[in-house]
């Protein structure tokens, strides 16, 4: 195992963002048109968000941006640095700094591509109890390009690792270097990981999303994120996470010789890992009201457990017991952070 646990096995793709994380009242997400648990891009009128965040409600600045909390947690239980090597875009300032520091506490290789004229992203997380809400401003997360991937240093990092994870998110961004990366992990037969992301990915980004799916070896998704894609796919059973989760292993797939996995999560009821010809069910351990503090990141904190045994060869049972570890850590702790050492034991 120690080959796949060796530095930049795992690349990862997603939109770099600094978290501003407060807790507010309900009627503050009423104001910006906002549900509980949404996951939205935000547009014109969610602007002012971000600065009355900072004013007004004790707002913390977390590292943040889907794949690149997960990796930081893969690195976090792997306790080794720079296993996993991150891509996204970043403006020239404070932000950007900030985001480099906490990568580099957490052993992850970030290579930011850097845009001049763009501000660092951010994502306002809105925490109602133990709910969260979560509206993205990409703007320098939009602007990374398929160029960043041909420089040399670069180049060699995609060409050797060993894992490829990419989220729905990036689907906004950048198709082109995705399909890159797909065609990259294809040509090698390595395993290439996708996540759903979020609801309005298959409602909006639909095609990008089916044109990479032939590449997809694991995809994992929640069941708002499920349900969302078989009803843009117009599935009768949409109501059904196993039929779903079988709908999408049945996809048309490039390599035949690795069918594909579905994972999907459902809070605290049990993981679904489904396989073409099994489906398999995972408890999640419960926690009392007052033991969750955060859900946000829950989701790609069980992503960064699975990937930090998946890269080391451990079996798929191993790999999802450790994301709901992973899982069940985070939420006792604000935004997608960790406390102490990891305490998994296969």
């Amino acid at each position: 195992a120690s080959l796949a646990c060796r530095k930049g096995a795992l690349v990862g793709f997603c939109n770099p963002l600094l978290d501003i994380s407060a807790t507010v009242p309900m009627d503050f997400l009423k104001k910006y048109e906002m549900k509980e648990d949404d996951a939205i891009l935000a547009e014109e009128r969610h602007m002012p968000i971000y600065r009355e965040l900072v004013q007004k409600y004790k707002a913390e600045y977390l590292a943040g941006g889907s794949v690149q909390n997960s990796l930081r947690i893969a690195q976090w239980i792997i306790g080794k640095p720079n296993v996993a090597v991150f891509f996204g875009c970043v403006g020239e300032d404070d932000y950007a700094s900030i985001l480099r520091e906490k990568a580099r506490e957490a052993g992850l290789d970030a290579h930011y591509q850097v845009s001049k004229e763009t501000p660092t992203g951010t994502c306002a997380v809105l925490i109602t109890g133990t709910h969260r809400s979560l509206c993205a401003n990409l703007a320098a997360a939009n602007k990374f390009t398929i160029d960043h991937l041909e420089n040399p240093v670069n180049k060699s990092l995609i060409e050797n690792a060993l894992y490829y994870y990419i989220s729905g998110f990036f689907l906004t961004v950048s198709p082109p270097s995705i399909m890159r990366v797909a065609d990259a992990a294809l040509a090698r037969q390595r395993p290439f990981l996708m996540n759903l992301s979020a609801p309005f990915i298959s409602q909006y980004y639909m095609q990008p999303l089916l044109d990479v799916m032939p590449y997809v070896d694991i995809i994992f998704g929640n069941e708002a994120e499920a349900h969302a894609f078989a009803t843009a796919q117009g599935w009768p059973e949409k109501e059904d996470l196993r039929e779903i989760g079988k709908r999408l292993v049945g996809l048309k797939k490039l390599n035949e010789s690795r069918p594909r996995i579905a994972i999907l999560t459902q809070g605290c009821d049990p993981v679904l890992l489904i396989q073409h010809d099994s489906i398999d069910e995972f408890e999640v351990t419960s926690l009392a009201a007052h033991e969750i503090v955060d859900t946000n990141g829950a989701g790609d904190a069980f992503v960064g457990g699975f990937l930090a045994q998946f890269v080391q060869g451990k079996s798929l049972d191993v790999c999802i017991r450790c994301g709901n570890y992973a899982a069940g850590h985070i939420i006792q702790n604000p935004g997608c952070t960790y406390s102490g050492a990891p305490q998994f034991t296969e």
